[in-house]
């Protein structure tokens, strides 16, 4: 696709509106030329953010169906609340249009099923924009895992370890649309597990080779919210949920979400074990066997001689974007899979699997932590050898491709 893809921007809230003032308005191959929020506000903000930096004035409008269907789009990011993404992206791909969603869980896990069936009938792609599988660490790691360098990989740890408290209060206008904290008074359960198992699942080969077979949840009391007045007398979401993931492959996985108690630091928790060595966020750590033991700090050692080559270059150009430059990254694969017509790196069956982990954790939970099964999304293809995306932002092999810059088209 040599013209500019039109995209249609749906949900300019808080996170909505950072990634397309830090990412999609720095692409000149994309035209914003729809944009959607059933606040009207939003919609004018971000409208005039578009026509201030392009010169041009998107279509506004609250219906999301009428943005999706509009004749001047190509494709579509969702970042509306979680409760509605899954719909609208089934909407978007009956409609044949690229498709993108933010980061979430889902809340049945009938929509996972749902959301795989509609990609396979249409065939229209989609991607999840999980950025955390774009850390400069995970994908060291990535790379050393694929490169053997670790050996057999025997377990791995993740976790979305992040003290959001008054957060949790104040990211929705009224108390009405806090999809958040109304989601969290009902149901108990790790209703943020993409961050931690996205990277996890890359590694582990989850779907191409390897697959997720069962889990069990665990859940603490719920006190970390309850000092507040505003919140729910009978908050369901306990302060720390844990899942344990065992793999076809022998593999075990530990998540953690830990988001309503006091903590010190953001952490993702991300560590991989197997019999040659291993890393680890805790202490910033890679190891080999043999290396001297006790060492700390020894990341930067490390991304000097083992940087994933996308990182490499990202690094080399200067970081642009949020979130460390995770948020420029995810977003561009978006966009090339797009316009070069290549499979997303993060495709329909990881979104599927990735999102059934919060109704299947609160199955767990309310069962006192019992085994529950996790669907094969991909109905036998995992065991199909499957070469997966072989691009530059490739998760699943390690590709160096100096063809296409990461900032060819970026624009100030």
């Amino acid at each position: 696709m040599d013209k500019k893809i039109r995209l249609a921007y749906i949900g300019v809230g808080a996170r909505g509106i950072t990634v397309l003032r830090e990412c999609f308005l720095h692409m000149n191959d994309i035209e914003v030329t729809v944009v959607c929020d059933i606040i009207p506000e939003r919609c004018e903000t971000a409208a005039k953010e578009i026509e201030e930096k392009t010169g041009k004035r998107p279509l506004t409008t609250e219906n999301w169906k009428e943005a999706v269907l509009c004749d001047n789009v190509d494709a579509v990011v969702f970042m509306a609340s979680w409760h509605e993404r899954i719909e609208m992206a089934c909407f978007s791909m009956e409609a044949g249009k690229y498709t993108a969603i933010e980061v979430c869980g889902a809340y049945d896990i009938s929509e996972c099923y749902k959301l795989v069936e509609v990609q396979e009938r249409t065939g229209t792609p989609l991607m999840m924009l999980e950025n955390c599988c774009y850390g400069r660490r995970e994908m060291t790691a990535l790379r050393m895992v694929k490169e053997g360098l670790f050996g057999e990989i025997s377990h791995c740890s993740g976790g979305y370890c992040h003290y959001l408290g008054e957060f949790f209060f104040n990211c929705a206008p009224n108390k009405e649309s806090n999809f958040r904290l109304n989601s969290m008074a009902v149901r108990n359960c790790d209703f943020y597990p993409t961050h931690d198992l996205g990277p996890i699942a890359k590694v582990l080969n989850l779907n191409r080779g390897n697959r997720a077979l069962r889990l069990s949840s665990f859940s603490s009391r719920a006190i970390g919210l309850k000092e507040n007045p505003n919140c729910p007398s009978d908050l369901k979401h306990g302060d720390i949920i844990t899942t344990i993931i065992t793999c076809a492959g022998g593999e075990t996985i530990r998540l953690t979400l830990d988001t309503t108690l006091p903590r010190a630091f953001y952490s993702r928790d991300f560590e991989v074990r197997g019999t040659k060595g291993m890393c680890t966020e805790s202490r910033k750590v890679f190891y080999l066997k043999g290396m001297e033991e006790g060492v700390e700090n020894n990341e930067d050692e490390f991304f000097e001689k083992y940087d994933h080559p996308l990182h490499k270059e990202f690094q080399e150009a200067g970081p642009k974007g949020g979130h460390g430059g995770m948020d420029w990254l995810v977003c561009r694969a978006f966009v090339d899979s797009v316009k070069y017509g290549t499979p997303p790196p993060i495709d329909v069956y990881d979104a599927a699997l990735w999102m059934s982990i919060t109704p299947l954790s609160e199955m767990s939970i309310s069962k006192g932590g019992a085994p529950v099964d996790i669907p094969d999304f991909t109905n036998g293809k995992w065991m199909i050898p499957n070469e997966g995306n072989k691009t530059k932002y490739s998760l699943d092999n390690i590709v160096e491709d100096k063809s296409i810059g990461v900032f060819d088209n970026y624009k100030e």
